[in-house]
């Protein structure tokens, strides 16, 4: 567990990198330029050498973890290009199902593995090691045309949760200061993490949600959706919001303390509640006895590659906890510490 002066280290070059603070009454600023001004501020610097090693690395998994996931593959193939890390997306649900059934050698996942995707990789004898790697704050965002500013979360369950579903379909059913227009709801699928996580922490449920809306296990398409529709509204990974800044406008969420939007401070001090998240990667123990594997893992995990996480827009774990989980994949420890719960609400820096 974190010390609080590590927690309290790690926070000062958030402050310091110029990014806007966010108090209980006002929302911070997303400052575009926040990742070069924190590589800056710790001196990070990519160290890896390039080698003799060949191979092939598969990864699949989550929509929200596959921006880090490639470009982590890039830089790595930059340097081993006789590896080819191939990196694909089913969500993390069906990333689960294809890494426990052997197909994989690296799984992303926006939340932790559940029991029956435990029960599914034991029964196929997949041993696994749980690497958090950044932290996340799920994204409610509209198109810039829509007057919504901030939602509280009663409000965002309101829209949401199953009852809804052919009922709450006008955006004054929400809130009676809201234009009477149309609902467009957007989100991931089943399959996702992110659904996962959005319906537990905004429902109370996990998986419990109104079924019509548009799906998508492609956070792009629901970027797309959300822009191009007026009275539209959706949610997925900060990353997703952040490279499509432009066309989308974010909404605060009020947990009761004030409207706060997520940004990388926000995220990083986990006052974004109760919407900010670790996101995770499992290596299959086997696989990484191949020294391509291995040494992927070790990179992705390298405190001086947390520029390639800001770079798409997350939040990197400090380097103490980067090196612990490093030490663990590097001793061959393997299971999860969350006990096959899946979603877990509101685990913070000093969790991990």
């Amino acid at each position: 567990m974190f010390t609080q002066n590590v927690r309290l280290a790690f926070l000062s070059l958030v402050l310091v990198s110029g990014v806007a603070a966010c108090n209980n009454d006002q929302a911070a600023d997303p400052t575009p330029d926040f990742p070069e001004a924190l590589v800056q501020a710790e001196g990070f610097q990519n160290t890896a050498a390039s080698s003799n090693l060949s191979g092939d690395v598969k990864v699949d998994g989550s929509s929200t973890v596959l921006p880090v996931s490639k470009v982590m593959a890039a830089e790595y193939q930059k340097m081993n290009p006789e590896v080819q890390v191939t990196v694909g997306v089913s969500g993390t649900g069906g990333g689960f199902q294809k890494f426990c059934a052997g197909e994989t050698d690296i799984t992303g996942a926006s939340r932790p593995i559940d029991a029956a995707e435990m029960e599914l990789c034991q029964k196929n004898n997949i041993e696994y090691t749980e690497l958090p790697i950044a932290f996340d704050g799920i994204s409610v965002v509209v198109n810039p045309q829509n007057s919504v500013d901030c939602l509280k979360v009663g409000e965002l369950k309101k829209l949401w949760e199953p009852a809804a579903e052919g009922k709450v379909t006008n955006w004054n059913q929400v809130r009676s200061d809201l234009p009477s227009q149309p609902l467009q709801l957007y989100g991931p699928g089943t399959d996702s993490g992110t659904y996962d996580y959005f319906t537990l922490a905004i429902v109370g449920e996990q998986g419990k949600s109104r079924g019509d809306y548009t799906k998508s296990e492609d956070d792009n398409t629901l970027v797309q959706g959300v822009s191009s529709d007026q009275n539209g509204l959706g949610y997925f990974g900060y990353a997703y919001y952040l490279a499509n800044r432009d066309k989308l406008k974010l909404v605060a969420i009020d947990s009761g303390y004030g409207c706060v939007q997520p940004s990388p401070r926000t995220i990083a001090d986990t006052n974004y509640q109760p919407l900010s998240r670790p996101v995770f990667i499992y290596v299959k123990k086997s696989a990484a006895t191949r020294p391509e594997v291995k040494a992927f893992t070790n990179f992705y995990l390298a405190p001086e590659n947390a520029k390639l996480v800001l770079q798409v827009g997350y939040v990197p774990l400090p380097s103490i906890t980067l090196r612990a989980a490093t030490s663990r994949f590097n001793k061959g420890r393997t299971g999860t510490a969350f006990g096959g719960r899946g979603s877990v609400v509101g685990v913070g820096q000093e969790n991990l």
